[in-house]
């Protein structure tokens, strides 16, 4: 089993892990004053699907706002392709964020839009390309999903399956480097989870991605990840493959792989005695 992320030394070069797309150096972050990331290292090697999984709240999204740079960071660096997030000026910035594809929990697409144009508009809102160029990308993608024959249907018209691949669809218009997908198995049926899980280690091997996974389902993601990390209490309590995953003795990875009722993560709030509650006496 591997060992959680230690902290680099403060003396330790900057320069970046080699083969590392996305690093995350001594992160601390949080909202206001509350802290949800706390001390915090990450190294996504490139070409490499990376799952977060942890308990609620135990700040999964956030390393994916971090990298995107939705928020800021309290303490450390985040590189992405070596370069720091928060010494980008704006135009660096949306260089940055044009090289990384998000998947949004639900898919999020433009209800009044069609599945061509939810696929388009990426391309029309950062590329000068002619229509036809255009035209011919989105039709790309869309086979690349299965969705090629839908172009013309509105997101109504679709089951949520279909549409989580347009999402992805839409996602990859602009041949990011760099996937970040936010609970992409959310709320479908098993079928087009397995579609959907299956598409996302396809289209990472096929074209080179690099992805990093936000998921609480523990079958599909560890059948397509190739590194699992896991986050609780705003650290990183272990990590490694899905196979030592399984393996780890840890009390807290064997509650949540196995999604024991009882563990580390407590099933009752803590409270006072039932007795004091009830008015039950000795």
């Amino acid at each position: 089993m591997s060992t959680p992320v230690t902290p680099n030394p403060a003396s330790e070069s900057a320069a970046s892990v080699p083969d590392a797309l996305v690093e995350l150096r001594g992160v601390t972050c949080g909202y206001g004053d509350r802290i949800i990331l706390e001390n915090i290292d990450l190294v996504v090697p490139r070409g490499k699907l990376v799952a977060l999984m942890g308990t609620s709240g135990g700040g999964k999204t956030t390393v994916l706002r971090l990298i995107g740079r939705q928020i800021g960071v309290m303490a450390g660096q985040v590189l992405v392709d070596g370069q720091d997030m928060a010494t980008l000026d704006a135009a660096g910035l949306m260089a940055a964020r044009r090289r990384m594809g998000m998947l949004f929990q639900f898919g999020a697409l433009f209800t009044d839009l069609s599945v061509f144009e939810n696929v388009a508009f990426p391309l029309r809102e950062h590329t000068r390309l002619p229509e036809s160029i255009i035209r011919d990308l989105v039709l790309m993608k869309l086979n690349a999903v299965g969705l090629r024959g839908a172009r013309d249907l509105m997101p109504s018209e679709i089951s949520g399956g279909m549409a989580r691949r347009v999402a992805l669809a839409r996602a990859m218009a602009l041949d990011p480097a760099l996937m970040l997908y936010d609970e992409p198995f959310a709320g479908l049926d098993p079928i087009s989870m397995g579609v959907a899980a299956r598409l996302i280690r396809e289209l990472n091997d096929t074209m080179g991605l690099t992805s990093i996974l936000v998921s609480h389902d523990v079958e599909e993601t560890f059948l397509i990840a190739d590194h699992v990390v896991l986050l609780a209490n705003g650290r990183i309590v272990a990590q490694g493959s899905p196979a030592e995953m399984r393996a780890s003795e840890d009390p807290l990875v064997r509650q949540f792989v196995h999604a024991a009722p009882d563990g580390p993560v407590r099933f009752h709030y803590p409270a006072q005695d039932a007795g004091h509650d009830f008015g039950v006496r000795g």
